[in-house]
């Protein structure tokens, strides 16, 4: 998507191409490794029981537990394999309630022996401690069959995501290098990044910095005359790797020069 020139006159602009619920959510899991597992309580039956817990990706997506058959949540999931998975922005700054989480509602089931080697492999590649214990008669690996996503992508963003979007989508190709990215242009170029909000946002700001990047743009936040807000800013063109986003990014900021 071309964005647009716009005065700076803080008008009404219009709506910039953002990616899907089910990529963002993809991407925070993808980006993620630590969760907290609610399991239905054996004790207190009814009661959701929370616990701290790490996790791998298999190749469908789907989230990998390595658990002891002494974790009081074991014996919860072994009484009733519906759970729930919260997680959580792990760069996250600031207000915690404006930052993205997903919650994955879905069943933990044992993987089965004949299967457990590609999720072995997965997950130790995420967690290579977990190398010292792996190997002990009481620990398994379950795997989380999702069934549904709620995600909340900050202030007034929310939705369900439907498993089958979820399953289909694909992380974003910034992922690994979003934080490098940001850190980047807050750093070395704060001064352009209050130029593209004016050419590209409308909006007049003080300073400006990046908060997130996708393939398709960016969001900055902003201190104005009106007080702090958010924007965000669409890329001229779809961005498929840092590279390309340096590009795009220096092309967008000779432009804004010249509005």
């Amino acid at each position: 998507m071309m964005a647009g020139k716009h005065a700076g006159s803080g008008a009404a602009q219009p709506a910039v191409a953002e990616t899907t619920f089910a990529e963002r959510v993809r991407t925070l899991v993808y980006l993620s490794r630590v969760g907290s597992l609610s399991t239905l309580s054996l004790k207190q039956l009814g009661f959701p029981f929370g616990s701290m817990m790490p996790y791998g990706l298999d190749d469908q997506a789907n989230p990998i537990f390595l658990i002891s058959t002494m974790a009081m949540h074991t014996h919860n999931i072994k009484a009733d394999s519906r759970s729930s998975l919260l997680v959580t922005q792990p760069d996250a700054v600031g207000d915690p309630s404006g930052a993205p989480r997903v919650t994955l509602l879905g069943n933990v089931l044992p993987v089965p022996e004949v299967e457990v080697a590609e999720p072995r492999k997965l997950y130790l590649a995420h967690h290579p401690d977990s190398k010292y214990w792996v190997d002990f008669d009481d620990f398994s690996f379950y795997r989380m069959d999702v069934v549904d996503v709620y995600y909340v992508g900050g202030f007034g963003v929310m939705g369900w995501v439907p498993a089958s979007e979820y399953y289909s989508a694909q992380p974003d190709p910034l992922a690994d290098s979003a934080i490098g990215i940001i850190q980047h242009m807050n750093t070395d170029h704060a001064d352009a990044l209050i130029r593209l909000t004016k050419a590209f946002a409308g909006i007049e700001a003080q300073e400006a910095a990046m908060t997130s990047v996708d393939r398709l743009g960016f969001h900055v936040r902003l201190k104005t005359q009106d007080g702090t807000r958010g924007a965000r800013i669409a890329f001229s063109r779809e961005v498929s790797n840092p590279a390309d986003a340096r590009k795009v990014l220096i092309d967008m900021t000779a432009q804004a020069r010249q509005i």
